[in-house]
């Protein structure tokens, strides 16, 4: 960063210091809290349900702050995951000072961070989320000799009474990039985007989405802020603090917010799209000469391969099933495609006519040659947001890399591509010979079952973790859920109300 990105960025910290985060030290974070009269400190981190949570320190002396920054504090794992047990569950957390942000909620002046888990040998955690998250990332460097960048499309609905918006009233299921007054929550999203950026969230941008109605009195607006690609250990920090953000705000507003992807019948569920670059030496792998790369294609014949696995990381309670259905904007079969919504991954449009558009459509311009390549990902569809954001990531993680140890990945590649809606009638044939993803909790568990000798290969997803993973997943008992509650919408909506405010 110049100094110019410094004092520009967001992030209290980053500006102060004139530092990127990724340098920052104890030394910087307590001359930051010195300094700006930080009175406490909050460690955060995620535990077993995909939420953070959070241990509070009040600072009374420089002393008891070098020693918390340095040697953590003792947590207890039984009551963070469900894999650990009562008798040995006294685990570590140490903060992580790249990540370190001023509370935007707290009245007290606070700086949080985020940790990450030891064991009492004090080594990391190998069953802990962000522990698996680095080992995946390091695996697919190790094979690939490239660098995993990810970025998340966060889906998010408001929900508030209808007496209270009355004016303007927005059009059914058309809330797609909609303005105000029709879309009402502009605001509320883009102040959330300013608190996210505030705590090191690099965003793309935000905007409402498809689902807009209104229910029994009240009114649903769906919005969605999406991030920039960074490597995929930020990606899953800056996720996490997202969804924080915003149901902190949401609760401050007295909003009621949800990331679940079932909201109601027949309405549009929320999605997580996740993106994905690889990276060599700062270059973007993704093209070659505009076209999309054999590395791209490899990458994506592994997560057509693992796809089936990978909803037990990111569809992970019986309503996200209720979204994976035919004909909603969400996958069903396991297959690719260029701009296409309705495939599994997507290629999004890229960058890659040799026009300059910005001297096309400003005339005053001269052409910039500006290098689009960079800008160029693939989508995975099918998570949502009960994902457990840091193993959904590994998970992508260890498919792409996969795509690199199979033989006849470019093969894959090619079987498993469709050019146009493969749901259109002419498509019945080809929509045959794809296969399709789980339809339940229990089924995504079986399907990682059969598949998990690659999620354990180097070391990344420890077997315990597998096992755990398993035996939640199956806990629901929903093999049949979907088809018995087919009519039922009653029934359903209980299940949704029960899954509400999931991850």
């Amino acid at each position: 960063m110049n100094p110019q990105e410094l004092s520009m960025n967001a992030n209290r910290l980053v500006a102060f210091l004139q530092k990127p985060a990724s340098e920052f030290t104890k030394a910087d974070i307590i001359s930051f809290i010195r300094q700006n009269d930080i009175k406490m400190v909050n460690f955060m981190y995620p535990a077993g349900d995909g939420r953070l949570k959070t241990l509070n320190f009040i600072i009374t002396n420089e002393e008891y702050l070098d020693t918390i920054l340095t040697c953590g504090e003792r947590v207890d794992g039984s009551s963070l995951f469900s894999f650990i047990g009562a008798g040995s569950s006294d685990l570590y957390a140490i903060p992580r000072f790249r990540t370190a942000f001023v509370d935007p909620f707290a009245e007290i002046p606070t700086l949080s961070m985020l940790c990450s888990y030891f064991n009492k040998d004090g080594q990391p955690l190998e069953s802990a989320p962000e522990y698996t998250l680095h080992k995946a990332c390091k695996a697919f460097t190790d094979v690939t000799g490239m660098k995993f960048q990810a970025m998340g499309e966060l889906e998010y609905y408001v929900i508030v009474p209808q007496e209270d918006y009355k004016d303007f009233e927005a059009t059914d299921q058309k809330g797609y990039h909609e303005s105000g007054p029709y879309a009402k929550f502009n605001d509320f999203r883009t102040e959330c985007m300013s608190y996210i950026a505030q705590t090191g969230g690099q965003i793309k941008y935000g905007h409402s989405e498809v689902g807009n109605f209104t229910l029994n009195g009240y009114i649903y607006e769906q919005n969605e802020i999406e991030f920039l690609p960074v490597d995929a250990e930020e990606a899953a920090d800056q996720l996490m603090i997202a969804k924080w953000v915003i149901r902190n705000l949401g609760y401050q507003y007295g909003y009621n917010v949800t990331f679940a992807p079932k909201i109601t019948a027949g309405k549009a569920g929320s999605g997580l799209h996740v993106h994905m670059r690889f990276t060599k030496d700062g270059k973007n792998q993704m093209l070659t000469n505009g076209e999309l790369s054999e590395t791209a294609r490899k990458a994506i014949a592994g997560m057509m391969e693992l796809a089936p696995a990978i909803t037990a990381f990111g569809n992970t309670n019986p309503t996200s099933y209720f979204r994976l259905v035919p004909h909603q904007e969400a996958p069903t079969n396991v297959c690719w495609g260029d701009r296409n919504r309705s495939v599994l991954v997507r290629v999004p449009l890229g960058w890659s006519a040799k026009t300059d558009m910005c001297v096309l459509a400003n005339p005053l311009e001269k052409e910039s040659h500006f290098d689009t390549a960079q800008k160029q990902t693939v989508e995975m569809r099918s998570p949502d947001g009960s994902a457990e954001l840091y193993l959904l990531l590994a998970g992508l993680a260890v498919a792409c890399r996969h795509g690199f140890e199979i033989p006849n990945a470019l093969e894959i590649a090619e079987k498993t591509y469709v050019s146009v809606n493969i749901h259109k009638k002419e498509n019945e044939e080809k929509l045959k010979s794809l296969a399709q993803l789980p339809d339940s909790c229990e089924a995504s568990a079986d399907c990682l079952e059969k598949q998990r000798k690659v999620f354990e290969a180097h070391d990344v997803f420890s077997p315990g973790m597998i096992d755990g993973i398993l035996a939640n997943l199956r806990s629901y008992k929903d093999k049949t859920l979907r088809a018995d509650l087919e009519g039922k919408t009653e029934e359903m909506l209980a299940l949704v109300k029960k899954y509400f405010h999931c991850g």
